[in-house]
């Protein structure tokens, strides 16, 4: 039986995806202190001097996987608002409570995010990235709180309190054995929309 090689061939979009994949894998097991080109390119099973050919090295590859996670999670959010329909409640409720429920609520994604988050302080790039993300989180949320109470006297202010809610809640269903199920952490989402908006 012949040896199979080292490394495949693949054509360049498909070869940046799969780095930005092998990205988040490495990230989502080794933390940040452990993710180097070397270990993204074995990841990805490519030699180690194609990350380069990519990304401008480690930094871009990282800020790039958080951007492609975020689509991802923005992907997630969207479909399930979608699903929900014309109601403005049902639609603002589908967006909070996405997040509760994979693919946003899965131990990987959140390993990836402490290592996104760590990097923040940091690295230039993975702190704008950062910034986008949550930028246009924060864009969605307020479209919908408003769509939901036109008159709501301070969006901006009810978006950021609802976002530590649902990362609170994120997080703890993330990490696995919360000390509430997912029927209740959609309860209490609710419930703060009932008590600040009506």
């Amino acid at each position: 039986m012949a040896a199979q090689p080292s490394f495949s061939r693949a054509a360049p979009d498909e070869r940046r995806q799969s780095l930005i994949e092998a990205c988040a894998r490495v990230l989502a097991e080794k933390g940040a202190a452990g993710v180097s080109v070397r270990a993204i390119c074995a990841e990805a099973g490519v030699s180690p001097g194609l990350l380069r050919h990519y990304f401008s090295g480690v930094s871009e590859a990282i800020a790039e996987t958080y951007r492609w996670t975020g689509e991802r999670i923005a992907t997630a959010l969207e479909e399930s608002v979608a699903a929900a329909g014309d109601d403005p409640r049902a639609r603002l409720l589908a967006y909070v409570t996405a997040s509760f429920r994979p693919p946003i609520a899965s131990p990987d994604l959140l390993a990836s995010y402490v290592a996104f988050w760590s990097l923040t302080r940091s690295d230039p790039l993975v702190a704008e990235v950062r910034s986008e993300i949550y930028g246009d989180f924060h864009l969605g949320l307020k479209a919908l709180l408003l769509e939901f109470r036109r008159d709501l006297a301070d969006p901006r202010i009810a978006a950021i309190a609802l976002t530590a809610l649902i990362d609170g809640l994120w997080l703890e269903l993330s990490l696995g054995d919360a000390p509430f199920t997912l029927e209740e952490a959609e309860a209490l989402a609710e419930k703060w929309l009932s008590s600040v908006c009506g």
